[in-house]
């Protein structure tokens, strides 16, 4: 059942449900019965050789990608079997207050980015049929999970879109989420990992907003006023009308679920630590696509990791909204985007 009407289906919706089951976890631990939530859009071809793979970022939902797909578009709904997949713990899929648990965070296991991944293959695998991935694309902890996907299933995936996030969590990116908890983590009404009613980790979560209007966007996007292209008229009306009310609407513990996931992604931990041969077992075509502005992947740690990535190539994007870039505010993002996509989906 969901508890928080930001998750329902009017909102965040349309989406259907998996019934993966019983699920053990990388942590130790079971998901008694998880369910995935996900979207699909086109029609899986006879061969079932034109399937797309899409997850989700922090805090972002199947309904965040809806403006990356469509006719005419890279990911053109009428040549691709596109499946965009919610992550465990966003609020739609199996996560600590719709899982029928306790709303406690220590009810609610830790989860790994290698657990999105063997979960959605599950999905990819029983409920389509699907044996080939055309392309692996998503932005930020979606790219957390493109990496895991080319590097677990390297014989499935055949070309694999990382957008703005990293194989490897850099330290800097683990101290700055440990920012994002702490905000949430910080409120008088969330006592022990536990809260009893939204209203009283508002504050909370007002704060964790806080650190995204200035980690989340650039410089620029502040001295070229570029906060007009959400539609409001000052700053003030960005930060307490626009992004103080995202995030307050959303559920803590599944911020904190997906925070704790985004700081551990690590492909290394299947080659013990090795970060290069992780990236070595990686046999699809890849485009390591990072943003120019962005704090969180800037473009050094993104292009030193595609450095390691046998067949593949660096695409900046150029977007002065930094990691925010990913919502799309600018149609020069989109058509970057669109433009690199196209030439990889070409690509044998």
């Amino acid at each position: 059942m969901i508890e928080n009407e930001f998750y329902s289906q009017q909102n965040v919706g349309p989406y259907e449900y998996y019934q993966v089951g019983e699920f053990e976890l990388e942590e130790g631990g079971v998901i008694p019965q998880l369910q995935l939530a996900y979207r699909t859009y086109g029609t899986l071809n006879e061969q079932k050789t034109n399937a797309i793979l899409v997850p989700t970022w922090f805090s972002g939902t199947s309904k965040n990608y809806e403006s990356y797909i469509g006719p005419g578009r890279a990911l053109d709904e009428n040549e691709y079997f596109i499946i965009v997949v919610n992550q465990i713990g966003n609020g739609v899929s199996t996560s600590p207050h719709n899982s029928g648990s306790p709303i406690a965070m220590e009810a609610f296991p830790h989860i790994r980015i290698g657990d999105d991944v063997r979960a959605q293959y599950v999905l990819v695998t029983e409920k389509f049929g699907i044996t080939e991935l055309a392309l692996v694309v998503g932005g930020s902890m979606g790219a957390q999970q493109t990496y895991e996907w080319a590097v677990r299933y390297p014989d499935m995936v055949k070309r694999a879109a990382p957008i703005a996030g990293t194989a490897k969590n850099t330290v800097h990116d683990f101290l700055f989420t440990q920012t994002l908890i702490d905000a949430i983590t910080s409120d008088p009404g969330f006592k022990g990992g536990r809260y009893t009613s939204h209203t009283e980790v508002a504050d909370g979560l007002g704060r964790h907003a806080d650190i995204w209007a200035v980690m989340g966007l650039s410089t620029e996007f502040y001295q070229q006023e570029l906060w007009r292209l959400f539609g409001v008229e000052s700053v003030e009306q960005f930060t307490q009308g626009f992004l103080r009310p995202l995030f307050q609407s959303l559920d803590p513990n599944s911020l904190l679920t997906m925070a704790w996931k985004w700081q551990r992604g690590d492909v290394s931990r299947h080659t013990d630590g090795d970060l290069a041969a992780a990236l070595n077992r990686i046999t699809a075509k890849v485009f390591v696509m990072p943003i120019d502005e962005d704090m969180f992947f800037p473009v050094r740690d993104c292009a030193r990791e595609q450095a390691l990535i046998p067949n593949s190539e660096l695409k900046v994007i150029e977007s002065r909204l930094g990691h925010f870039g990913l919502f799309g505010a600018e149609d020069s993002y989109f058509e970057q985007v669109d433009c690199y996509l196209r030439e990889l989906l070409a690509s044998p």
